[in-house]
């Protein structure tokens, strides 16, 4: 059923399949997906509430968790929902204009992930190898301005394609065999030339991610160097240390998000089961993953946990 608008046609509403090649499975796929789910929601607003709470977190590093911690619960929340009503209730309708919603909050919100994992990147870097001006040259000033910076660059990338796609013709098939509609999935239903769209998905992906990869690999490298450089093994610890819960966090979101990306375009080889259960997990684990890897590995955010859990002082 198509609905006409002024220069194009487009589905009253779209088709999300779920996870094809598993429908006998995918009632009982649900639960760990929905336990994920609840430890993200509930991690991250743990996060949130004791950097919040206590004043003596409000330093930039603490500040861009807290910002991941409210873009980890978007992003997972943008999708889970939906997914958890198509694998148990068969709800596999959407209507197009949350079609279109749910693709922008995706990639919007991923853009925004990526950009605070550079973020951090950069607090690192300045933290170790600018130890004595960590807190003059990023103020809180400064560490809102990278934030709204991050922000807006993510609404500014996505909106393009999204108002592209809006504006051109489908094809009577309008079935999405994934369980979320995610910009090229959308994109393979149009009866039209997609080029311009693909070439722009593709540029904004590579302009965006890379850029943020090797910021984030120049900081590393810098921060490798002074590590190395200090004079005792104590030292060198304590510095990797305050670096490992980054790189955990860096791993868990660019791994299953470039393998994603990348089987999407290329990986016509790759099992479409193997791709949809990453697609899931790609935007399901890091916000599971985040707040565990930084409440085990902050010494801070875990006193605070343990003191609230067992009214004790850490």
């Amino acid at each position: 059923m198509l609905a006409s608008g002024n220069s194009s046609s487009h589905p009253v509403f779209f088709i999300l399949l779920g996870i094809p090649g598993l429908e006998n499975y995918q009632f009982w796929i649900a639960f760990p997906l929905c336990a994920m789910y609840l430890v993200a929601i509930v991690g991250n607003v743990i996060i949130l509430h004791i950097i919040r709470t206590d004043h003596t977190l409000h330093e930039p590093m603490y500040l861009f968790l807290a910002m991941l911690a409210i873009t980890d619960l978007v992003l997972s929340s943008s999708t889970q929902p939906k997914m958890l009503a198509i694998l148990w209730f068969h709800a596999h309708e959407i209507e197009y204009h949350a079609c279109l919603i749910q693709v922008f909050f995706i990639h919007a919100f991923s853009s925004v992930e990526s950009g605070l994992l550079m973020a951090m990147a950069l607090d690192r870097y300045v933290a170790i190898c600018f130890p004595l001006h960590h807190s003059t040259i990023l103020t809180p000033a400064v560490v809102g301005k990278l934030g709204a910076a991050v922000m807006m660059r993510g609404l500014l990338w996505v909106s393009p394609f999204c108002i592209m796609v809006s504006r051109m013709p489908f094809c009577p098939n309008h079935v999405i065999p994934q369980s979320y509609c995610e910009h090229m999935a959308v994109l393979k239903l149009v009866c039209a030339d997609t080029r311009v769209n693909r070439a722009y998905g593709l540029f904004g992906a590579f302009s965006v991610v890379g850029f943020d990869i090797i910021v984030i690999s120049v900081s590393y490298v810098m921060i490798l160097r002074t590590v190395l450089g200090l004079p005792s093994d104590e030292a060198r610890y304590k510095a990797f240390g305050t670096c490992a819960s980054h790189i955990c966090v860096i791993l868990a979101f660019y791994i299953p998000a470039l393998f994603t990306f990348l089987t999407h375009r290329f990986g016509h080889h790759v099992p479409r089961v193997v791709h949809i259960m990453f697609a899931n997990f790609y935007l399901l684990v890091p916000p599971m993953l985040n707040p565990i890897i930084y409440g085990v590995r902050t010494k801070q955010i875990r006193d605070r946990v343990i003191q609230g859990c067992c009214g004790k002082d850490p």
